[in-house]
């Protein structure tokens, strides 16, 4: 058995099962019970919920809690609840001097209670309720305050994906805000045509192949190589065009936004 001495504790978590407690009951929170039931090397002793009967299709009543007070004892307790209540649920945690990890891509690690030490466990993925996920291709990007937390969370994190990062809070702020543009913004995208093929009484699924194909190319080009459309050909005649045939005044300044910005984007290559 290997032991680690430290400031504040013995560790075996080379030698033993890490036990681990989810406190959250949503799409994230779900994701992560599923995955660790099935992790070798780690041990999911419990779910925090506030209303156990979110969790009762998941785990076994007498592994849910919904009181603080009643949190078992474990290694790590990872967050997963929305950004605004990642603080107020840090400090309702009973105890102190326990790896408490929150798995948000844009709050600092700083807003998490001094009572205990403050890690991040952020999958960098987007989670849906009953869609099911392959969380070993699932980035999970780390951050703690010192070398022995984040081997634990490390130990942690590749029990259940083949991707692990360390990242600081700065540089996970940078990954989240590009994830919003690459992933929430483009799905709002994907809603406007959707939207405008129903006015038009068009199929959207004919747009489908389309959607396939551009998230494919991506993967083997850079976005700049990939990109095409009237925009980049400077097209404008197609592009007084559309802008004519759109009615909706929301739809036109986003389509002259994304317009103008690969436009100006192409006079600095």
């Amino acid at each position: 058995m290997i032991v680690i001495r430290t400031n504040y504790s013995y560790f075996y978590y080379f030698s033993r099962m890490v036990k681990v407690v989810i406190i959250g009951s949503g799409n994230l929170a779900q994701h992560l019970i599923l995955a660790l039931q099935k992790a070798t090397g780690v041990e999911l002793v419990q779910a925090f919920a506030r209303k156990k009967n979110d969790l009762l299709k998941l785990l076994d009543s007498d592994k849910i809690t919904s009181n603080y007070n009643h949190i078992k004892n474990a290694d790590l307790y990872i967050i997963a609840v929305s950004d605004n209540a990642i603080q107020e649920v840090s400090n309702l945690l009973p105890f102190s001097n326990k790896l408490v990890a929150h798995t948000s891509g844009s709050v600092a690690i700083e807003m998490l209670n001094d009572k205990n030490r403050k890690a991040v466990f952020y999958p960098l993925q987007t989670f849906s309720k009953n869609k099911e996920i392959n969380f070993n291709e699932i980035p999970i990007c780390l951050e703690a305050e010192n070398a022995n937390d984040l081997q634990i969370l490390k130990k942690v994190a590749k029990t259940i994906s083949d991707v692990v990062a360390e990242i600081n809070s700065k540089q996970r702020k940078s990954l989240h805000v590009s994830a919003v543009f690459v992933s929430n913004f483009v799905n709002h995208l994907y809603q406007i045509g959707n939207d405008i093929c129903s006015e038009n009484k068009v199929p959207f699924e004919i747009l489908k192949p389309l959607i396939t194909e551009t998230a494919h190319k991506i993967l083997m080009i850079s976005p700049t190589d990939a990109q095409t459309g009237p925009a980049k050909r400077k097209d404008t005649t197609t592009i007084n065009s559309h802008l004519a045939f759109l009615t909706n005044e929301n739809q036109k300044n986003i389509y002259k936004i994304l317009t103008k910005s690969i436009i100006d984007n192409d006079k600095k290559l």
